[in-house]
């Protein structure tokens, strides 16, 4: 089954706890904090890789967790850091994040990697605690949560080369006549349901790869036919190949068909028609054929005609007129705007660390470093719990309750959990 597009979450492990311990030996006097570290938890990581043609795998896995770190030990041992997870896919998969839309990476190297969810650093033990001030410390941290993602997985086949066309114009019979490919040729329309791809070679020893896509009809760009689900994989492709039924066997216009494919590629994504193209004039052994392609080479001057008949022609001067365009064509992303991927951007943008609604009864505090601070606290001892409320003072958190009217015992919430407020 040819599966090219999967939306799936995924969920980095969790860093281990810290251990809270103290060195407790005869003769050794003032042992102090003893609690080691806990582990990182694993990496979700996407590898491409060139065995792979589908999204099959990950069809039916639609949630990837990743394991979590081991919890620091006594004795200053350190946690265990979690195995990553790697999730190979094939070359050509574009990774997108579903709540911003934007690209997370585009694996179009086999071996290249990307970190789609990173796993959580582990707590500090309670050694890591120790200061002049504060020689025995009674607290340590959790680990941090591992990040979580909705992620859309959408394959775009890496081909130099897109056979495009109405059904039945012979595609897929071009395709198996150029390459070793053997895609299902019948005599109906729509027997192409997924794409295939084949190598083709020309004479001089230079080879490239042509993908034969199902047929386009009218409104495929907004999901009629096959939809679609399949023009994506011309995006990625460098040289278009127009496959048009030259003898009007089927009662259409040779012409009207070329626009027709233009004018979805065009509604699909403009910038396809920027793309080097070449038209193979199909079934030119039938009747009727030499009389519409003249018809035809009035109405299109400006693009390279290969007139042919898939059955018995030579491909070879087509071949090689397609591996020249190659040559000088450079590759380029199919995804070349900045804009659209999740970069980390290095300069200082000022976040605010909290926000604090009045819902009810209840003081409402929220924000990603008010967060991850208490999921990270372990509220076990009353220097953890002080430990905590320095560090929302010190963010300015009583400052601005006090300013929205809090009154001591008033109640304060952070995610699931109410706190009294108290001055």
């Amino acid at each position: 089954m040819f599966v090219d597009e999967v939306n799936l979450k995924v969920i980095a492990g969790n860093g281990g706890d810290g251990c809270t311990a103290f060195r407790r030996e005869k003769y050794v006097l003032m042992g102090g904090p003893f609690g080691g570290n806990g582990g990182r938890g694993s990496d979700i990581i996407f590898k491409a890789d060139n065995s792979l043609r589908t999204l099959i795998d990950l069809r039916y896995n639609k949630i990837i967790k990743g394991e979590h770190g081991e919890h620091g030990m006594g004795k200053n041992k350190n946690g265990k850091a979690a195995r990553d997870v790697v999730i190979k896919v094939p070359v050509g998969t574009i990774v997108t994040d579903l709540d911003t839309n934007l690209v997370v990476c585009d694996l179009n190297q086999n071996g290249m990697e990307c970190v789609v969810a990173k796993g959580g650093r582990g707590g500090r033990g309670n050694s890591a605690f120790k200061t002049q001030t504060n020689t025995a410390p009674n607290f340590s941290e959790k680990g941090e949560p591992g990040e979580e993602r909705l992620l859309k997985v959408e394959l775009k086949l890496l081909s130099d080369v897109g056979f495009v066309g109405l059904p039945s114009v012979g595609k897929s019979t071009i395709l198996s006549k150029i390459s070793a490919s053997k895609p299902k040729i019948a005599d109906y329309p729509f027997t192409t349901l997924h794409p295939n791809l084949g190598v083709c070679k020309t004479k001089d020893g230079r080879s490239f790869v042509a993908a034969d896509l199902p047929g386009l009809i009218k409104g495929a760009s907004l999901g009629a036919g096959l939809g679609d689900k399949f023009l994506k994989h011309i995006e990625r492709t460098r040289v278009i190949v127009h496959v048009i039924d030259m003898s009007g066997a089927l009662g259409r216009d040779p012409y009207s068909d070329y626009l027709l494919i233009l004018k979805e590629l065009e509604n699909f994504n403009p910038k396809l028609l920027e793309k080097k193209s070449l038209i193979i004039a199909n079934k030119m052994d039938l009747e009727n054929a030499s009389f519409n392609l003249e018809k035809f080479k009035k109405e299109v001057k400006d693009v390279k005609i290969f007139p042919i008949s898939a059955i018995s022609s030579d491909f070879s001067e087509v071949l090689t007129y397609i591996a020249d365009l190659l040559d000088s064509i450079p590759i380029n992303p199919v995804v070349d705007d900045e804009s659209y991927y999740d970069y980390v951007v290095y300069k200082y943008v000022k976040e605010e660390p909290f926000t604090i609604k009045k819902e009810n009864d209840y003081y409402v505090l929220s924000g990603k470093v008010v967060e991850k601070l208490f999921r990270m606290n372990k509220f076990n001892s009353d220097e953890a719990v002080m430990r905590f409320a320095k560090k929302l003072t010190r963010l300015g958190v009583d400052e601005a309750l006090d300013k929205l009217g809090a009154k001591q015992g008033d109640k304060v919430r952070i995610l699931d959990y109410e706190f009294e407020y108290r001055k």
